[in-house]
């Protein structure tokens, strides 16, 4: 889980905890009925909206998205040089002793396809395709996530209409009107929180991740179409400083 995440959830739940702890006792918030209709509700529409396979892969994305660990595209571009000052002295087979070290699949697959003998045109025509499978793949996870967020709040809204309903038809009863009115009242507040707290902040996750996932295979694309191109490798490090800020740029040669 990286940094953002967990100062996102400590300050999101745990701060809303702490407030709720300061006022009263947490048990007042857990009401059994509420629960029931905001998430059996929002499960029930979600299962009709999409179909279930395209659910369990959209939680096993946003899974990979707030676990996944980022490696610096610094790095990325300090291994593509050195795939590239390899080749050059050595040729693109002297890459074949490099397979076993590669941890990105992403990056083995295009030097195991460089070292096969791939034309560069074609090498980047196979790896485009998977990348437009990724962001196709993280984008349809993203958007079941605001989905499922729209229905929170709307399946709480409903909860708090039963709740009313309830309500006033017990008005000569006021040892109903209670819990009644703390039915109206948590299931807009169990929506708010599965849809403010946890389904959008997922999805906007997803669709950062995304981006700088496909960045990073972009730029993984442009390094090995141009050494297999023979380009030089100040070239192609000149090249792939064009992904990341001025700041951040700096050569692998020696002045």
């Amino acid at each position: 889980m990286d940094l953002s995440t967990i100062l996102g959830v400590i300050a999101a739940f745990g701060l809303m905890l702490a407030a709720i702890l300061h006022g009263s006792p947490l048990t007042i918030f857990f009401n059994i009925p509420a629960l029931m209709i905001v998430l059996g509700g929002t499960t029930g529409v979600a299962f009709i909206h999409f179909p279930f396979n395209d659910l369990l892969e959209a939680f096993k994305v946003a899974q990979k998205a707030v676990f996944h660990r980022e490696t610096s595209i610094k790095d990325y571009i300090t291994q593509i040089m050195g795939y590239a000052n390899k080749a050059r002295k050595e040729g693109i087979l002297g890459l074949q002793g490099e397979l076993d070290s590669i941890e990105d699949d992403f990056l083995a697959r295009s030097v195991q396809m460089a070292i096969d003998g791939q034309e560069p045109n074609t090498l980047g025509s196979m790896l485009n395709t998977e990348i437009d499978y990724i962001r196709q793949r993280h984008l349809k996870g993203a958007n079941i996530f605001i989905s499922i967020g729209t229905y929170a709040p709307a399946m709480g809204m409903v909860g708090t209409l039963i709740g009313l309903v309830q309500m006033l038809q017990n008005l000569n009863d006021p040892s109903k009107i209670g819990p009644a009115m703390a039915v109206a009242l948590l299931t807009t507040f169990y929506g708010a929180v599965i849809a403010n707290v946890i389904c959008l902040p997922i999805a906007g996750k997803l669709k950062n991740r995304s981006e700088s996932e496909i960045l990073v295979k972009t730029l993984i694309i442009e390094g090995m179409q141009s050494i297999l191109s023979g380009e030089n490798p100040r070239i192609i490090e000149q090249k792939l400083h064009a992904y990341i800020s001025p700041k951040l740029r700096a050569t692998t040669f020696d002045h």
